[in-house]
């Protein structure tokens, strides 16, 4: 099946950074590699399927060789608005959902992103990093939680279409009850750390759990959907905390919450769909295992829509950093789904019709519906 017609509502990404930040070639390894370790970016993400074929397609879109120092000096040349829209139109990205929680100083905000991106661009509030900036501006636990229900409150009404936390990143899925002075406890520690050094990362349990459970009570008022990090991620994620089905008593106890697991949870990419397939409020999201897991994917997918509705599956890109990203995802996605649907096709298991319905909702469609009604 060509897919390449059906647009794409990538509806979990972020934003680029500037320019030159990705023009030399220690940065561009690093950003096709989870690890943070300048051993793998220089000696080993050279020989990733991911990296080798990345090249190879876009030395074929650059009309050059296929090597590292000849895609780069092409791409460089490219004048950088008229190669995003190239990317972006040739990638047939319709819509883009943001989290600019991730980045930096360096990233670039909502509206020079409406800019460049030739598609209708919304954003995603990512909660943790929203409550480390009050967290600094704020001299009292109760100033800061006062700001933060403000913040995610009117966040439907600031624009945002969905919340983000990253929860599994710094105390795990496993979210328990806490009471309002086990947090404040736990507030005054970060509190005087960040007097000390001007900066924080939140993850102290009893005010991570607390703050995403005050969220949750607002979005499931406002029926806002939120998505969860689950499964892989950068260095920092630990495995161990991160499987989806941490999450059981979030899923149950908020019944009418839409509740998007992102990155397919992988490696727990059948605990996903599992979950998927059990609970009304619960979506999983394709994104990050693809493009990474590769040649992976179509037994990824394979087994995914083999127990999860088709109407609960959605693809997205995870991009970031460079327009690259978003348009090596795109074709990964595309290459994947379309394997597993002609396999679907010839077995017997779907009709063609059927077929290009699934392709169509997978790529767009059940995203356009759960966040953009």
């Amino acid at each position: 099946m060509d897919l390449t017609s059906i647009p794409i509502v990538d509806h979990h990404a972020h934003p680029f950074l500037r320019k030159s930040i990705t023009e030399n070639l220690e940065n561009f390894r690093s950003w096709f590699s989870e690890s943070t370790s300048p051993e793998i970016h220089a000696q080993h993400v050279p020989t990733t399927l991911f990296y080798r074929n990345a090249i190879r397609w876009l030395a074929e879109l650059l009309d050059c060789e296929p090597d590292e120092e000849t895609v780069l000096a092409a791409r460089r040349a490219q004048d950088e608005a008229a190669w995003i829209r190239r990317l972006f139109t040739d990638a047939n990205i319709g819509v883009l959902l943001c989290d600019y929680g991730y980045g930096g100083g360096d990233a670039y905000d909502h509206a020079r992103m409406q800019e460049l991106v030739p598609c209708r661009v919304e954003p995603i509030l990512r909660l943790e990093r929203m409550a480390e900036g009050l967290i600094l501006r704020h001299d009292t636990f109760e100033q800061t939680v006062e700001a933060y229900v403000a913040a995610v409150e009117q966040a439907r009404s600031d624009g945002y279409v969905a919340l983000k936390s990253i929860i599994a990143y710094r105390t795990g899925l496993r979210l328990e009850q806490v009471s309002r002075a086990d947090a404040a406890i736990a507030f005054t520690v970060l509190k005087e750390e960040a007097r000390r050094s001007g900066a924080i990362r939140l993850a102290q349990k009893p005010l991570c759990d607390y703050l995403v459970k005050l969220a949750l009570d607002i979005a499931d008022r406002q029926v806002m959907p939120v998505q969860f990090h689950t499964g892989f991620g950068d260095a920092d994620a630990d495995l161990r905390g991160a499987n989806p089905l941490q999450l059981l008593a979030v899923i149950e106890g908020y019944p009418k919450l839409p509740l998007i697991l992102l990155h397919a949870g992988w490696p727990f990419y059948r605990e996903t769909a599992h979950l998927a397939a059990i609970y009304p409020n619960v979506w999983a999201d394709l994104s990050l295992a693809i493009p990474f897991a590769t040649t992976g994917i179509p037994t990824m997918l394979l087994d995914m829509l083999g127990m999860a509705p088709l109407s609960k599956l959605m693809f997205a890109t995870d991009a970031y950093t460079m327009p690259e990203i978003y348009w090596l995802a795109a074709r990964w996605g595309r290459w994947g789904l379309s394997r597993v649907l002609d396999e679907l096709i010839a077995d017997g298991f779907l009709g063609a019709q059927e077929a290009w319905r699934a392709a169509e909702d997978i790529l767009g469609g059940n995203a356009h519906r759960l966040y953009l009604g």
